[in-house]
């Protein structure tokens, strides 16, 4: 059985195809610029990599060129011997898990567009297009929020009327569900203890922690948006919604402005100017206040999530640091791990400063253990979407 999973932007494609029979990667590929007089577009088989210029008007386009792509080279006969085509699907109102795409899903993603405006609109396009081009392809969500249904109502909900949580679904939904329940199993794997109390933190572009017990998730970091909990790349993270009447007020910008404010011109970038950790890491050494801040209120908050969920869980076995800020930024390790000795955590410093891939970096006096971990959503989403066309 092969699965293409596909990890969608706003202009761009990026896709890993699996042979689902001992779960091997057998390429990877994607397009960028999609809707450019050109793309850049590659496919890359094992160690050897192919770039070219193509001309991808749209997603669907795009979709059709990768998986010429992959029949030229051998990886697929033709698209038919694809079982599906899996989505890492965000949110959508009332439907969460592994779903068959149809319209259903589709409607329930529209009206939670406005709730993850950078990733709604570019899957349910891309959905419809593949659905009416490629008719003959089963098209699987996996939604983020899946993972998180075994959050216990204490943790999942707000403090508001009950009827805004049973008539509207207003709650802590959670979400990076792949990569949370990814470093789960992985973890538990490594531990040799599937009942396992670990803390995963997925630091990248955007950002949470997890509280995991038994592999199952107790806690996220993240609400009923992706635009909540830590701050991210370019988007808020928690805010006091009655900040909104006085910026309305100042600044005569509408509701719908302030929004694109918080959704894209905040987090880290609104703090520091920059919007790429090692720039916002350099800035910091050489002494951009700006820069400073942004690292400083990152980490505070990190921290704040970590410390939350160590009184949740009762302790740690382990806690792992993954995405792209969590693998590579030895100085965010070292400061979200700083003085946390009294609660059994030691982060080794050698280890931490030459650490690369899949490595543990605590010290031998740590109770609890530290790992980085590089995180791999996609065999989720084709385990999920397998699961689902098996069932």
């Amino acid at each position: 059985m092969k699965i293409l999973v596909a990890n969608l932007g706003s202009t761009s494609f990026k896709y890993r195809l699996f042979e689902m029979n001992g779960e091997k990667l057998l390429a990877r590929g994607g397009v960028e610029r999609i809707g450019a007089p050109t793309s850049p577009c590659f496919v890359q088989l094992g160690e050897c990599k192919e770039e070219a210029q193509v001309k991808a008007p749209d997603h669907a386009a795009a979709v059709r060129l990768c998986l010429e792509q992959l029949t030229s080279r051998g990886c697929l006969k033709d698209a038919s011997e694809l079982a599906a085509i899996g989505f890492k699907a965000v949110h959508a109102k009332g439907v969460t898990g592994a779903q068959r795409v149809d319209e259903r899903v589709l409607a329930a993603m529209e009206a939670y567009a406005d709730v993850a405006p950078a990733h709604n609109p570019p899957y349910i396009k891309t959905m419809r297009l593949l659905a009416e081009k490629l008719p003959s392809i089963p098209l699987v969500a996996a939604f983020e929020t899946g993972f998180h249904e075994t959050i216990a109502p204490a943790e999942k909900n707000y403090a508001i009327p009950v009827e805004w949580i049973a008539q509207h679904g207003i709650k802590r939904w959670g979400f990076h569900g792949a990569s949370h329940r990814f470093i789960a199993g992985r973890t538990a794997e490594l531990l040799g203890n599937a009942k396992a109390r670990i803390i995963s933190c997925h630091l990248g572009g955007s950002s949470s922690l997890c509280a995991i017990r038994d592999g199952k998730s107790a806690a996220n970091s993240l609400g009923m948006s992706p635009q909540s909990g830590l701050p991210h790349n370019n988007r808020v993270g928690d805010f006091d919604p009655f900040a909104l009447p006085v910026l309305l007020r100042e600044t005569g910008k509408s509701l719908e402005q302030l929004l694109d404010d918080l959704a894209n011109r905040s987090g880290l970038l609104g703090l520091s100017g920059k919007n790429d950790m090692r720039d916002i890491e350099e800035g910091s050494a050489r002494g951009d206040s700006g820069c400073r801040l942004a690292m400083e209120v990152f980490t505070a908050s990190i921290r704040h999530y970590l410390g939350a969920y160590l009184l949740l869980l009762g302790g740690a076995d382990a806690i792992v640091f993954t995405g792209g800020i969590g693998e590579n930024s030895r100085s965010l390790r070292r400061e979200v791990c700083q003085g946390l000795d009294w609660f059994g955590i030691t982060l080794d410093e050698k280890k931490n400063e030459t650490a690369q891939g899949e490595v543990a970096i605590h010290a031998p006096s740590s109770r609890v253990q530290l790992w980085i971990m590089p995180t791999n959503e996609e065999i989720v989403v084709a385990r999920q979407a397998r699961d689902l066309l098996a069932g």
